[in-house]
Formats: C-alpha cells, structure tokens, sequence
C-alpha cells in the first residue's frame, strides 16, 4: 500500500477527462507547495540528517526538521501483474511525495501522481484497454513519538486522506485513507531493523464503500559505504474487497546512494511471492532537502 490511490483495477474502464474543477484544484495544491518551498529557510532550522522516506515498501518514522520541505520523487516506476485472464502493466512517471517540517516531531505531507498509464489485455479476447492520465492525491501528516531524528528507538503515526482526483482505473474513484504506524531501531551503526503496519478505509473495487485493508512490512537496512544503503523487505498485504478477498505476499530490495548530504538517488525492486501479488515492480527515484 505504498501509493493507496492508485488502483490498477481489472482494466477495461475508461478514464474520464478532469473537470475544470479538479484542474482548479490541483492548481492551487502545487502553487501552495512551490510557496512553502520557496519560504522554507534551512538556515533557522534544526541540524538533523537527511531521512527521506524513500526507497523501499516501507516508511521511516524520522521527520523533516522545521522549515525544510524535502521533495521525493520515483521517476519512472512499472508494475507487471500477469493474472491467469489478464496482463496488466502499469507505469507511473513523476510519483511526488512533499514532507514539510512544521514542528520538530510533526510533518505534513502532500503527494501526487502527475501522470499514470495501464494498458491491460485480455487473454481470453486478446483486447486491450489502456487508460492514461493523472493518479489521485494524498494529504496528511506524521507525527514522531520518539526520536524525530530516527536514531535509536524511533516510532510514529502517519495518518492519511486520499482525494480522488483520478478516475478508475487510475484512481480508486472515492475518497479513501488509513493510517500507518513505522518503527526502527539501530541495532548498530551499519545495521537498522524497521516494520510498518498499516490499516486502510480502502475503496471498493466497484467504487461505491470503503472496506477495511491492511498490511504488515518487517525490513533490514544495511549501510555498506557512508554514502551507500541497502534495503531488504517483506510485505504481507491483506484486502478484504467485498468483491473478492486478497493477501498479497512481496519481497523488495533497493539501493540508495547519498550524493550529498540533501540529495539521494535510489533504485528498487519488488517482487510477488503469490498469485495475488503483482509479479514484479521496478523503480527509481530522487529526493532532495530544501
């Protein structure tokens, strides 16, 4: 549930154009972000380490110090789910994620797919519907318990609201949202432990009510070099879609390299261990500290 709005669907629907109402909108969301971005001022802010929350299944607990807004953004990332009726590929260009630092253990947090394409075929007819446009938005915010910075025992709540800008099959077509719950603890200077629960109000595959979803990811990140990480991870994904039930099981590894001290690049694959679960998904990505 890395991007709880987007929803691959079963393919087949089309897309519906945005209203000048949602342009509107999105309009104003990005102006406001560009806003806080331009007004943020590293200079008066709190000395802490970078901790984007990228790359992997999971998230970090760490929060963005005050007054910095850290940009993270998968430039290209393709998803694979070859089901016995169907193929369906998904690829996302631009998913963004902004983390604004508010106070010294809160961040909120605006994300945005500005552009999604699934092309889906039917093995049985050999048809092929695609569907392409912009995916749905995130709001919300995470609040730090214990060590904002995320050294030692680090744990925190990240509630979330998903606004359904997008249309089926790019979007879930309702307003939907959850809340997650990450942990990390330093076991030693090379070596990180971490696990994210998280519970969803996810939409119905048919759009009309929410149902409940919920997933557990357990992870080991391994710092190699002083500029260069590895993420090793597990998901188990449970959906219980009054239309058919699921639990996904996946398997994920990434690599990050810091280039400087606000600037990191990554890259990641995930892969399905069921028939549930999505075969393969590749990715990479940037984050930048303003």
């Amino acid at each position: 549930m890395r991007r709880p709005g987007f929803n691959c669907g079963s393919g087949g629907r089309p897309i519906a154009c945005l209203t000048p109402g949602d342009i509107e909108v999105l309009q104003r969301y990005w102006w406001g972000v560009a806003l806080l971005m331009a007004t943020a001022s590293p200079l008066h802010a709190e000395e802490r380490d970078y901790c984007p929350t990228r790359p992997g299944l999971g998230i970090t607990p760490c929060t963005i110090a005050p007054k910095h807004v850290s940009v993270e953004v998968a430039l290209t990332d393709w998803t694979l789910d070859n089901q016995p009726d169907r193929r369906t590929d998904a690829l996302l260009g631009g998913d963004t994620a902004v983390r604004i630092g508010l106070t010294d253990s809160v961040e909120a947090q605006f994300g945005w797919t500005p552009y999604a394409h699934v092309r889906t075929r039917d093995k049985a007819s050999q048809s092929v519907a695609t569907a392409k446009g912009v995916g749905d938005a995130t709001i919300g915010f995470k609040a730090n318990l214990l060590h904002p910075d995320g050294a030692g025992l680090s744990i925190a709540v990240q509630p979330f609201v998903t606004i359904p800008v997008a249309r089926v099959p790019l979007g879930a077509g309702n307003w939907g949202g959850g809340i997650i719950a990450p942990v990390t603890f330093d076991v030693t200077k090379a070596l990180n432990l971490a696990a994210t629960t998280e519970v969803d109000a996810a939409v119905d595959g048919d759009g009309m009510g929410r149902h409940i979803a919920y997933s557990e990811i357990a992870g080991l990140d391994i710092k190699i070099a002083r500029t260069l990480s590895a993420t090793f991870e597990a998901e188990v994904l449970r959906d219980e879609d009054p239309a058919g039930k699921t639990t996904q099981a996946l398997a994920s590894g990434s690599l990050a390299w810091r280039a400087k001290d606000t600037l990191q690049f990554d890259a990641g694959a995930v892969a399905g261990l069921n028939r549930a679960a999505p075969d393969v998904e590749l990715y990479v990505g940037v984050s930048q500290r303003f």
